[in-house]
């Protein structure tokens, strides 16, 4: 009689322990090819808002697309005053002669998220004449996925005109950032810990 009633209980014991043996093994999964599909969202140049580089800073968009690696997948988020100013996808060509005349995409919404969905070079420039030439322009490059080599588009920047400005801050300052250079993967990263904090949780009594 002790026998069986022993059973069940014995059953019980290894179902938990082998269920929490595979919510770990899924998690550390998790944990270790996550990195290659997390997607992150950039604020570009890192500053206040998209506008004329600051003079104490006139090359702003140049060193700051060169300090970063981008993906595919990624996002580059534009922020600024939609009454002023504006972004606008062009050729190589077009970039360096800051010409405005053709662009690929143009947004003027003042919150402007561009998604970056294919490898290769991509040309971004200020949608209000003048500004281009005053070094609002910015350059990425994208690796492929099976390429990770990195080699930011070399380009040539104007030293800013005497008298140029920056736009005032309107949205405030960038939210403080991680050791990774993006809070996305932050959160992400605590998203999957507290899910399988739930799965292990499920099987204790």
């Amino acid at each position: 009689m002790i026998i069986f009633s022993v059973l069940p209980i014995m059953h019980q014991v290894i179902f938990r322990a082998s269920f929490q043996v595979v919510a770990a093994l899924l998690l550390l999964l998790l944990l270790l090819q996550g990195d290659d599909c997390w997607c992150y969202q950039f604020k570009v140049g890192d500053v206040d808002c998209w506008g004329l580089p600051p003079p104490s800073n006139p090359l702003v968009y140049s060193s700051w697309s060169q300090t970063h690696r981008f993906r595919l997948g990624d996002t580059l988020l534009f922020l600024y005053p939609r009454s002023q100013d504006s972004v606008m996808q062009v050729t190589e060509r077009a970039f360096n002669s800051c010409s405005l005349a053709d662009p690929i995409l143009k947004l003027d919404d003042g919150n402007s998220l561009f998604k970056l969905t294919t490898p290769g070079n991509y040309y971004f420039t200020s949608g209000v004449p003048g500004h281009c030439e005053k070094n609002q322009k910015l350059a990425v490059a994208v690796p492929s996925l099976n390429n990770g080599t990195f080699f930011p588009p070399a380009v040539d920047f104007a030293g800013p005109p005497a008298g140029s400005q920056s736009y005032l801050t309107v949205f405030g300052p960038a939210p403080t950032q991680g050791p990774s250079g993006n809070p996305a993967a932050a959160v992400t990263a605590m998203g999957s810990v507290f899910s399988a904090a739930l799965l292990l949780g499920v099987a204790l009594p």
